[in-house]
């Protein structure tokens, strides 16, 4: 399903990124880095949760916005609950909805936030994310203490958080238009390699996006997917071609590939992965080559992985799922 939208555009955005994000390329384009996991607190969940919140002050302060002037935040994570979202939004008493893509929910939080403002049925909204490496893969890929090795197709979980704030106030960047994604199994089992599970999920919505709107992808300057990491990316272009017949490398790259240095930042394995990851890319460095009108249109495809811990352990295939969002210079 594919929107067109008349009156919504972007304020501005925060990010707040960790220490590993913190050494690969985008570090100037972020608003804050910390160099401790921990960020003060007593714990990684409670670390993520405060750095949310930090994003979030940090764009009220970028806006000069109050909470009285936020109608509604979406957010959401990958922790039990979406716990962070909960203990940091519990701060600003704005109304509240949790959300869960996996690492599609960033898109997810702008397509429903832009839903609303279009609809005439509020003036602002906020869509916020996080994720911790640490907490994630305590979560998700335990246990972490002994060091076990893992396979060059994992990727690593995004430390930070980030956010943007959405209004029916002209300003520029315009969001245009919005595919929601379908649940796509396409009988992957490995929790180690995102990438394949997820590129078919990627495939699925650019093609109906560029369907739905009698598109090319030579419409957009770039088209980014959300965290496929190096195997992912080849696979997605692979697809592409020998499913629909769309060539997308010409324009095309992934927030996973993006946010670290993959030579010199051997740890991160095939690239960057979590909510955060493409926000992080997205609300920095793409926001600001938008609003120097380097990029005109962005065809945004954020890519989640819907499992959990105990689904992977019954062996169950593994879901995904992938939303879009257009964001447009506008004169």
């Amino acid at each position: 399903m594919t929107f067109q939208y008349n009156q919504v555009f972007v304020e501005n955005a925060a990010t707040i990124a960790g220490p590993y994000e913190a050494k690969g390329p985008l570090k100037k384009y972020f608003d804050k880095t910390f160099d401790n996991l921990y960020h003060g607190e007593k714990s990684w969940e409670t670390a993520e949760a405060k750095v949310l919140e930090d994003s979030i002050r940090t764009l009220l302060h970028k806006t000069g916005k109050t909470k009285e002037d936020i109608d509604v935040i979406f957010s959401g994570d990958l922790m039990n609950q979406i716990t962070s979202s909960c203990y940091s939004t519990e701060k600003f008493d704005f109304p509240f909805l949790g959300i869960y893509s996996a690492c599609a929910t960033s898109v997810e939080g702008m397509i429903l936030a832009s839903s609303l403002i279009d609809g005439g049925k509020v003036n602002r909204a906020i869509a916020a994310t996080s994720s911790h490496n640490m907490s994630s893969e305590k979560q998700f890929r335990n246990p972490t203490e002994y060091g076990a090795p893992k396979p060059k197709t994992a990727t690593f979980t995004a430390t930070g958080g980030a956010c943007i704030l959405l209004t029916n106030e002209n300003t520029g960047i315009k969001i245009e238009s919005s595919t929601i994604g379908r649940i796509i199994d396409y009988q992957q089992t490995n929790p180690f390699h995102m990438g394949a599970v997820m590129a078919p999920a990627a495939a699925d919505t650019i093609y109906r996006h560029l369907t739905d709107l009698n598109r090319k992808p030579e419409d957009y300057d770039l088209i980014l997917t959300g965290d496929l990491g190096t195997y992912g990316k080849e696979i997605l272009k692979d697809f592409m071609k020998q499913e629909y017949g769309i060539d997308i490398s010409k324009n095309y790259n992934d927030c996973g590939t993006m946010l670290y240095d993959l030579e010199s930042q051997k740890e991160v394995q095939a690239g960057g992965s979590g909510p955060v990851c493409s926000a992080l890319v997205n609300y920095s460095v793409i926001l600001d080559l938008l609003k120097t009108k380097r990029l005109k249109r962005v065809l945004w495809v954020a890519t989640g992985a819907l499992f959990s811990p105990t689904m992977v352990y019954q062996h169950e295939n593994i879901l995904s799922i992938a939303h879009a969002i257009s964001l447009e210079v506008i004169q």
